[in-house]
């Protein structure tokens, strides 16, 4: 019975080891995870409120570089169906965003071959001068790496520029799972894991707000995914004092539908309901230096994410009023602002309206 003995390690806030967290993944019950994790919520979180978020996802570009067999959204620079956003369709955007109480964009987009730090900075601040109010959480990980290397200068040096220009706060997307093997074949023109990992840790000497994320359920293996965890854990460990770092963490599992992962390897989305919330328990036991672990309904559903709230994550996430990335490969799941606080009250918790750094908002 070592896995109780870990479990126990963990409720009392110990950081796990990756053979630890393999024992756990392998060992325990849905139950015991699910029970240990909600022990972690309730000491980190002791309050009953989810927190929730309106913004919008708004994408600068299709056209990329990368060639990531999990997306259905790129497109190539010389295909009919390739675009850049253009200023009057971000107003019109970011107007429907603000009359719905939102304040923040997720604004990504693909790894352009021609878009240089000029054309973010340039962007960024033409949007917070027609919206001072606006939030940017914006590219990620593997979109500085690509600035970076087209412009020649280091990732701290183009972190700086984007801050000055409006930068709020970075995703963590693009990290998948970070091994190189498994980026390798599924993402092989993307950052590496070290290069993910270094572009976090200057954002976090930089002071800049961060999220960390996992898409799973294709060619991982378990000890993978925990080693992932580890790596999230690690960074965060290394963060300034004071530093928000990484604020929040988001497993969500691979979406397949007509995807090159699926057509070239039949590699589909096996990831059950039961899955999800063990791989969510498990995160919330061996992050306990992440505040928050945020359920993804987007691709889960409802009733599987409401569940997740009794296992150890303490968020809702948003209502995504506008997705076009994963709802491309299957994931068709939607909520407004009143179903998304009714799927939060249902669970028996306090829904708490949230921006990007969680603090509450009371518009609503």
């Amino acid at each position: 019975m070592a896995h109780l003995e870990i479990l126990q390690k963990a409720i009392q806030g110990f950081h796990l080891s990756l053979d630890e967290g393999i024992t756990l993944y392998t060992e325990a019950s849905t139950t015991e995870l699910m029970f240990a994790a909600h022990q972690v919520r309730n000491r980190l979180h002791p309050d009953k409120k989810v927190t929730w978020l309106i913004d919008r996802n708004v994408n600068y570009t299709n056209v990329c570089v990368s060639g990531c067999q999990f997306c259905n959204f790129y497109r190539g620079a010389n295909h009919k169906e390739a675009y850049i956003t253009t200023i009057e369709q971000y107003k019109e955007k970011i107007d429907e965003l603000f009359a719905r109480g939102g304040e923040q964009l997720l604004l990504q987009g693909g790894m352009h071959p021609k878009l240089g730090l000029e054309f973010y900075t340039g962007l960024f601040r033409q949007l917070k001068e027609l919206y001072p109010r606006l939030k940017l959480h914006s590219l990620g990980p593997p979109e500085v790496v690509h600035i970076s290397q087209l412009e020649g200068i280091t990732y701290r040096e183009t972190l700086t520029e984007l801050i000055a220009a409006g930068l709020d706060s970075l995703p963590g997307a693009g990290a998948e799972i970070l091994s190189d093997r498994v980026r390798g074949t599924i993402s092989r023109n993307k950052c590496s894991v070290q290069q993910w990992l270094d572009v976090m840790r200057e954002a976090h000497k930089l002071g800049l707000t961060t999220s960390a994320t996992m898409m799973f359920g294709h060619i991982e293996t378990i000890e993978e995914r925990i080693q992932h965890m580890v790596y999230i854990r690690e960074v965060q460990d290394e963060k300034p004092e004071g530093a928000p770092g990484f604020i929040s963490f988001i497993p969500w599992p691979f979406q397949s539908e007509g995807t090159a992962l699926q057509k070239l390897h039949g590699i589909t989305n096996s990831v059950s309901g039961e899955d999800y919330v063990r791989l969510l328990a498990i995160s919330r036991l061996m992050l306990p230096n992440v505040p928050n672990i945020q359920a993804s309904w987007l691709t889960v559903g409802k009733v599987t994410a409401q569940l997740c709230l009794h296992g150890g994550a303490n968020d809702f996430g948003s209502i995504m009023i506008e997705e076009n990335v994963v709802s491309v490969a299957g994931a068709n799941y939607t909520f407004d602002e009143e179903g998304i606080q009714r799927a939060i009250r249902e669970a028996g918790f306090e829904p708490q309206l949230r921006n990007q750094q969680f603090q509450p908002i009371s518009r609503f």
